[in-house]
């Protein structure tokens, strides 16, 4: 069972999606902020990262570049998920290391096959 590390500082956003994706089959972890997200992907190890961007004292975006900074964790493909649909903020979170984007409110097809197109083969079996 692939496990997802889902970075989410809105409580109902988080406990809602945490639930999809448990249903579709996937082991999911949750982080509420950029700090906890850095922390939680270097001791759980998930197969996926999806990354909140506005998340408060440390963005998003800042919380990517660590992990993708960091050695034991640079390979974690890592979705970035966001309301706003700014060409602008789709170019920064391939900059900073996501592998794909998606906005908020989450279509659930659409983010299953990102998510099944950024699994590593290993985690996706």
């Amino acid at each position: 069972m692939p496990k997802l590390l889902l970075v989410e500082d809105n409580e109902v956003n988080r406990d809602m999606l945490s639930r999809r994706l448990l249903k579709q089959g996937f082991d999911v972890v949750c982080a509420i902020d950029g700090p906890s997200a850095i922390v939680s992907a270097q001791t759980e190890r998930p197969d996926l990262i999806l990354m909140d961007i506005a998340l408060g004292e440390m963005s998003g975006w800042e919380a990517t570049s660590v992990i993708k900074a960091t050695p034991t964790t640079a390979h974690i493909p890592i979705i970035a998920l966001t309301a706003h649909a700014l060409a602008t903020d789709r170019a920064k979170s391939v900059e900073v290391g996501c592998c794909d984007y998606d906005t908020k409110p989450v279509d659930l097809p659409r983010l299953l096959g990102k998510i099944r197109a950024s699994l590593p083969a290993s985690a996706a079996a």
